[in-house]
């Protein structure tokens, strides 16, 4: 039995049920139990039970795979929305990062004096916005061998969105009932709701273009050219990965959403997912309660410092506070946690179908674009910069 589970693609397929079990129960939680928190948690109590081997995730070799894709993948994060977009919903974006500055204040100023400033580092990335940033924080601590501190940011991003999601939640329906007040008196005035439409092509793509092999490979080139740069400057890679992301795209070397348009995308996130529940490979349960105080320290400083600096930034901007402080929240859950509020809180709250449609749309545009701000661009940045410090 022991040298089938080593077996390559049955150890794959054992750890691949765990995410996608994960990802039924995010499914039909509403993405109240995030994917990524089963995972982590059911790879950690089958590995400490004997059930999997410790070495599982060497024998699946799949997080081989995955580590290569961090590259591309934070390139095809560069290509994602177009920088029209976010300059036309700047305000979404003042508040999303009026967010982060304010939690990296409070976590800066107050837990290196409680932990130490390695515990703030590790914490402030993932914090900020998600899975890549979680991974480039938790590289570098390995690298310096840092010991049971590598193990905060993958547990933040586990249990961050527990609290964010509920938090961002009942300040949508608050804001959704100050819509059906306005909507009712006449005084409401609907937002543009179209996110971003699919760019139209001026030119038919050749055949060499339109090939999913190529576009995959432009990709993959432009992650390695910022791998080499990453080496070689004092620049994280995961910066200028980023940044050549956006340039490719914008000069068309790139396509929007390039990972997608090559069918890659979902194999991508698999394979960094398996980088992700790897970080927990060889770890104690003391070795998580040693580092809980910590987590939930960062945690709740962090949540209240975005929440905070959302509710300024909305001020700031002229927006209700009840619609800036959950743009700024989008942080804690990103893509498709705040969808999946946009809609709940509509159906929810909505007396008929043309309100729940008015509601959703009014929501919908900022809250992407909050999430996109601070998971896929200003958490990669902040993480990139902050452990060069370290």
């Amino acid at each position: 039995m022991s040298e089938i589970i080593h077996s390559p693609l049955v150890a794959t397929v054992l750890v691949f049920a765990l995410i996608a079990f994960g990802e039924w129960l995010s499914i039909v939680s509403r993405a109240r139990v995030p994917m990524l928190l089963t995972a982590m948690v059911g790879f950690m109590i089958l590995t400490w039970t004997g059930i999997f081997p410790e070495n599982i995730l060497e024998s699946s070799q799949f997080a081989a795979l995955g580590a290569i894709l961090i590259g591309p993948a934070i390139v095809h994060m560069g290509t994602l929305i177009p920088m029209k977009v976010l300059r036309e919903q700047y305000r979404a974006v003042v508040i999303s990062l009026a967010g982060v500055v304010v939690a990296a204040i409070l976590i800066f100023t107050i837990i290196p004096f409680v932990f130490n400033f390695e515990t703030a580092v590790a914490g402030m990335g993932p914090i900020s916005g998600g899975v890549v940033a979680m991974i480039i924080t938790t590289e570098k601590l390995q690298q310096l061998d840092l010991g049971t501190v590598a193990l905060i940011p993958a547990l933040i991003v586990a249990f961050q969105g527990l609290i964010g999601m509920p938090l961002a939640l009942n300040f949508m329906r608050s804001y959704a009932k100050r819509l059906i007040g306005k909507i009712d008196d006449g005084t409401f005035t609907p937002m543009n709701a179209q996110l971003v439409e699919e760019l139209e092509e001026t030119k038919k793509l050749g055949p060499v273009r339109s090939s999913m092999t190529i576009r995959l490979f432009l990709v993959f080139v432009v992650g390695a050219l910022g791998v080499v740069l990453g080496s070689i400057t004092p620049i994280n890679y995961s910066i200028w990965c980023l940044v050549f992301g956006i340039i490719g795209a914008k000069i068309g070397f790139l396509e929007q959403e390039s990972l997608v348009k090559a069918n890659s995308f979902t194999l991508t996130l698999v394979g960094i997912m398996f980088v992700v529940i790897g970080s927990m490979a060889g770890v104690s349960p003391q070795d998580v309660m040693t580092q809980l105080p910590a987590v939930a320290a960062i945690i709740i400083l962090g949540t209240a410092g975005i929440a905070l600096g959302g509710y300024v930034g909305a001020k700031l901007v002229k927006w209700d506070p009840l619609k800036g402080m959950p743009v700024a929240l989008t942080a804690l859950f990103g893509f498709p946690g705040d969808y999946l509020l946009c809609e709940e809180v509509a159906r929810s709250t909505a007396r008929t179908k043309d309100e729940e449609k008015l509601i959703f749309n009014e929501l919908l545009t900022p809250m992407l674009i909050g999430g996109f701000t601070t998971v896929t661009v200003a958490s990669v940045f902040i993480a990139g910069i902050l452990v060069s410090f370290l």
